[in-house]
C-alpha cells in the first residue's frame, strides 16, 4: 500500500501535540522535582501520583500499535469478540485493586522482583528480574518499537528507520524525567489517543453510512450489524474459524483470567504505576482505568469491522493487500490514510502517543527493575540515590538502542500481530502468576514450589503447543478442549493451554510445599488481614457499576 503523505496542515497538529506534551513534561519536571531525586522518586513518582494520573497513565503504557493496529485487525478478522481482552481487563483491574493492591503496599513493594525476594528468596528474585529483562527488552520493547514504526510509515511516508528513531528519542526524552513526568504527560496521551481514536471510528462508521446511501454514525453502527452479524458475537462456538484464538467460555471462566491478572496484577510495566500511591488513591487510579477500558473497543475494534464491511462491498481491496494476501493488520492505516486534512494529523498523534507512552513506560520498568534489583543488589550494594537514578537513566537509552538493533529482525506472524503477542506470552504467564498467587494467599508455598512453577510452567506451555505433532487430540474435540488449526492438526486453543499449565503449576507447588515440613512454620509467608481488602464506598459503587455494564454487553452479543 501506497501511503497519502501527510498535509503540512497534518504536521501543524502533530507539531502542536508534541510541543503541549514536551511542555507539559518539562513544566511538571521543574516543578516537581527536589533539589536531590532519589531513586523511589525517580522510578514510583512517590506520593505526587493523582488517582487520574494513575488511571490514565496505566491506559497509555496499556494502549499501542498493537492494539490500533493488531486488535483492529484481529477486528477486520474476527469482529467484537477480540474485545474481551479489553473488557475482562476492566473487571480484572477491579481484582487487582481490591486483592492485589493491599498487598504490594502494605509490604512496601516496589518492584515485582523484590516481592519475590521477600516472599521466596534471592535466587527465585534474580532469576526472575533476569528473566523479566529479556522479555521487556527483547520482546516488549522492541514489539512496541517496531509495531509502531512500521504503523506510522504506512500512514505518513516517512522512513521506517526515521520513524523507530524518531520514536525512541521522544520516549527517551519523556523516561529521563521520571514517573512523575511519564503520568503526567501520559494524561495528554491519553486525551490525543482518545480523541483522535473517535475521530477515526467516527470516520470509519460515516463511511459505511455513506457507502449504502445514508449518513450518520448510528445509521452506519446498524449497517455494521446488518451486513456484519457475524461479527458481533462474543462467544464463539467449537466450529467457528476462530475458535482457537478466543474459545468459547474459557474467556469468561478460564484461562483469560490468567492474561489478564497476570498482566495487570503481576507485571512491573503496569503496577509501578499505583506503587508509589496511597491504597485510597491507587484503588481510583485502577478504578478510573477500568471505565477507560470500557471504552476501548469502540476506538480500536469498531474501525476494524468497519473495514471490514467495506472490503466486503469491493472497496479497499488492493490496499489491503500485502504479497499477494489479505493482511487484516493493514485495516487501520488504511482508514487513518481516508481521514480529511487536519483529522488525519490529530489520528496520527494519538497513534504517536500510544506508541511513546507504552515504549516510555517499558523503559522506565527496565530501568528501575536493573537499578533496584541487579546494580543495587548485586554489582554495588553501597550505591548512594544519585548514583541509582544515573544508572536508571543509563539504562533506559541502553535499551532503546537494543531495541533498535533488534527490532531489524522483527516480523509479524500471519494470525495477526495482536493474538501473536497475546499467544508468545502465554507462554509464561501460567507460571509466574501462580507464583504470585500461591506466594500472596498460601503462607506454606516454598521457594523450591516457585522454582517448579517457573521451569515447568514454561516447559509444559512448550509441550502442549507442539503436542499436536506427536498425538491426535481429535477426541477432545467433542469436549470443545481442541479444534484444528490451519494445518489441519487438533490442537488446543492458547488461553485453555494456559489454564491447564495454571492448574498443573498449583498442583505442584502443592504438593512440593507439603512435602517440606518445614513449611507449616514458613517465615516467608504473609501476613493476610481481611481488612485489608475492604474498599470505600464511592469505589464500591463505581466497581458495581462496571460489572453491570459488562454483564449487559455480553448478554447483548452474547
Amino acid at each position: 500500500m501506497q501511503p497519502n503523505l501527510l498535509h503540512y496542515v497534518d504536521y501543524l497538529v502533530f507539531l502542536v501535540y508534541f510541543v503541549i506534551v514536551a511542555g507539559y513534561g518539562y513544566y511538571i519536571y521543574q516543578k516537581k522535582k527536589k533539589a536531590t531525586t532519589d531513586s523511589k522518586d525517580f522510578f514510583l513518582a512517590e506520593g505526587s501520583l493523582t488517582w487520574w494520573a494513575i488511571g490514565a497513565s496505566l491506559i497509555a503504557s496499556n494502549i499501542s500499535a498493537e492494539q490500533f493496529i493488531g486488535m483492529s485487525g484481529s477486528g477486520f478478522a474476527m469482529g467484537l469478540a477480540i474485545s474481551t481482552y479489553e473488557w475482562m481487563a476492566a473487571a480484572t483491574l477491579i481484582v487487582v485493586a481490591v486483592f492485589f493492591l493491599p498487598i504490594y503496599l502494605k509490604n512496601k513493594i516496589y518492584t515485582m522482583p523484590q516481592f519475590l525476594e521477600r516472599r521466596y528468596n534471592q535466587t527465585v528474585s534474580t532469576i526472575m528480574a533476569v528473566f523479566w529483562l529479556l522479555l521487556y527488552v527483547v520482546v516488549n520493547l522492541t514489539s512496541i518499537l517496531y509495531l509502531g514504526a512500521l504503523a506510522i510509515n504506512k500512514i505518513s511516508g516517512i522512513n521506517f528507520y526515521a520513524c523507530m528513531v524518531a520514536l525512541s528519542f521522544f520516549a527517551v526524552l519523556i523516561t529521563l524525567g521520571g514517573m512523575k513526568v511519564i503520568g503526567y504527560t501520559d494524561v495528554i496521551q491519553v486525551f490525543f489517543l482518545i480523541l483522535g481514536g473517535l475521530a477515526t471510528t467516527y470516520l470509519a462508521l460515516d463511511l459505511v453510512a455513506q457507502h449504502f446511501g445514508q449518513s450518520g454514525v448510528l445509521k452506519g453502527f446498524s449497517l455494521l450489524h446488518q451486513h456484519a452479524d457475524d461479527h458481533f458475537h462474543m462467544i464463539f462456538k467449537k466450529d467457528q474459524p476462530h475458535y482457537l484464538d478466543l474459545p468459547g467460555l474459557s474467556i469468561l471462566i478460564g484461562g483469560m483470567w490468567i492474561v489478564n491478572l497476570n498482566y495487570w496484577g503481576c507485571n512491573q510495566y503496569i503496577t509501578q504505576r499505583a506503587l508509589g500511591a496511597d491504597l485510597k488513591t491507587a484503588r481510583s487510579g485502577l478504578l478510573f482505568a477500568g471505565f477507560l477500558k470500557l471504552l476501548m473497543p469502540v476506538i480500536v475494534v469498531l474501525p476494524g469491522i468497519a473495514a471490514y464491511v467495506l472490503y466486503q462491498q469491493g472497496l479497499y481491496h488492493a490496499e489491503m493487500l500485502k504479497d499477494g494476501s489479505l493482511n487484516p493488520d493493514n485495516a487501520y492505516p488504511v482508514l487513518l490514510n481516508l481521514l480529511p486534512i487536519g483529522l488525519k494529523g490529530l489520528a496520527f498523534a494519538a497513534l504517536t502517543a500510544a506508541v511513546v507512552a507504552s515504549l516510555a513506560g517499558k523503559a522506565n520498568s527496565i530501568s528501575t527493575i536493573f537499578s533496584l534489583d541487579i546494580y543495587k543488589k548485586i554489582y554495588n550494594k553501597d550505591a548512594d540515590e544519585n548514583k541509582i537514578v544515573s544508572v536508571g537513566r543509563t539504562t533506559v537509552i541502553i535499551a532503546m538502542v537494543i531495541a533498535i538493533v533488534l527490532s531489524n529482525f522483527l516480523g509479524i506472524d500471519k494470525k495477526g500481530g495482536f493474538q501473536f503477542i497475546q499467544e508468545y506470552t502465554g507462554f509464561v504467564s501460567p507460571g509466574v502468576f501462580a507464583m504470585f498467587v500461591m506466594g500472596f494467599f498460601w503462607k506454606r508455598t516454598t521457594s523450591n514450589a516457585a522454582l517448579f512453577a517457573m521451569i515447568a510452567g514454561l516447559l509444559m506451555s512448550f509441550v502442549l503447543k507442539f503436542l499436536p505433532m506427536w498425538v491426535n487430540l481429535e477426541p477432545l474435540y467433542q469436549f470443545g478442549w481442541a479444534a484444528p488449526n490451519a494445518a489441519g492438526l487438533y490442537e488446543m486453543a492458547f488461553i485453555d493451554r494456559m489454564g491447564v499449565v495454571f492448574v498443573i503449576c498449583v498442583v505442584g507447588m502443592i504438593i512440593i510445599s507439603l512435602a517440606d515440613p518445614a513449611s507449616k512454620n514458613n517465615p516467608k509467608g504473609l501476613a493476610i488481614d481481611g481488612s485489608m481488602f475492604k474498599t470505600a464506598m464511592p469505589f464500591t459503587i463505581g466497581a458495581l457499576f462496571i460489572i453491570g455494564i459488562l454483564i449487559a454487553l455480553y448478554t447483548v452479543y452474547w
